[in-house]
């Protein structure tokens, strides 16, 4: 079986200590690279192309979120993964809509890192237990309030496509899991959002993990 490829990014040494130590203690993970600044790190992810990259939000030169936005739209196949102190919910949506797969907190990442560098590496979201139930209290409210005031409630399918969206597949995997065309996902995928009022990918994974859809 083949290795994930993974880059650590942070410009602490402790830190970058630590995560190297979680990372090499997992056989089926493949430490390629480690960088200190955010221009370090875009330099690093180019040449050794990673399968997941861990980024602190808060580096030199370039910054988490700004270095995710350059590297989502130069390497799709990249799943970066954002390591950070930031427990707001405004830091947890700039870092999805930047293209984020994944959000952990610096305190928790012995305890989760491992868990969400494998989940965003076969196409998953994950996002820290310790705020998304926090980062999600807002959005919960808007949807409970949605259903209240009579919105229609999703079919089973609007659902089901709705669920692997927000879990990273594409519309032609999840219409060939689905046994259905990918026209049918992109119109069961709009109806569904216009349903319960998103828009954004990021407003998508909220509500999926507000609705439990993301549980691992």
């Amino acid at each position: 079986m083949s290795k994930t490829r993974i880059v650590l990014a942070d410009d602490h040494p402790i830190v970058l200590d630590g995560l190297r130590n979680l990372v090499r203690a997992e056989s089926d993970f493949d430490l390629v690279g480690e960088a200190a600044s955010g221009l370090a790190a875009l330099k690093l992810i180019r040449e050794q192309r990673p399968d997941v990259a861990v980024l602190d939000i808060s580096m030199p030169e370039v910054n988490g979120i700004v270095l995710t936005r350059r590297l989502t739209a130069e390497l799709p196949g990249l799943r970066v993964l954002m390591l950070t102190l930031h427990e707001d919910r405004a830091y947890l949506n700039q870092a999805f809509e930047a293209g984020v797969r994944g959000y952990v907190l610096k305190r928790s990442a012995v305890e989760n890192l491992v868990d969400a560098i494998r989940a965003v590496a076969v196409g998953g979201i994950y996002v820290d237990p310790a705020i998304s139930g926090r980062a999600l209290d807002g959005k919960r409210s808007r949807g409970a309030s949605m259903q209240d005031n009579g919105a229609p409630a999703l079919t089973e399918r609007e659902a089901a496509v709705l669920k692997m969206a927000a879990l990273g597949l594409t519309n032609k995997e999840i219409a060939s899991r689905l046994d259905v065309g990918v026209k049918s996902v992109e119109t069961y995928k709009a109806r569904g959002l216009e349903k319960i009022g998103l828009r954004t990918r990021a407003d998508l994974v909220r509500y999926a993990s507000a609705q439990g859809w993301l549980e691992l």
